[in-house]
């Protein structure tokens, strides 16, 4: 049996030639094989990585908007405390002219005391 590519009587440039050619058709078809397996095997992969990658983005998002929500609280929170604080100074002005009202309400009952005794 006689190959039909080949003639009977082929010079050898002719032959490296043609065994050129058939090595760049047996390439080039193992590199479409190769590349068609890949896309079939990894395709289900890169589609469950992208759904979580997406699923990952969300939680950010959330976490981004927890974030802001904490910051809103944390910022309102400050203001209670400066007003309390405020607050506490206006109550131990309040305390300290209690105090001083209290000694001289005792001094007079001091001297009230005093005169009853006389």
């Amino acid at each position: 049996m006689t190959l039909l590519l080949m003639p009977p009587a082929m010079s050898v440039t002719g032959a490296v030639i043609l065994t050129v050619v058939l090595l760049l058709v047996a390439a080039a078809i193992g590199s479409v094989t190769t590349r068609l397996y890949a896309k079939s095997k990894y395709t289900p992969v890169i589609k469950k990585l992208e759904e979580e990658k997406s699923g990952l983005q969300m939680q950010v998002e959330n976490l981004n908007d927890d974030i802001r929500n904490l910051e809103k609280k944390i910022n309102s929170l400050n203001s209670d405390v400066i007003g309390l604080e405020k607050q506490i100074e206006t109550l131990e002005e309040n305390a300290a002219g209690l105090k001083k009202t209290i000694a001289g309400k005792e001094s007079q009952i001091k001297e009230l005391k005093k005169k009853l005794k006389e």
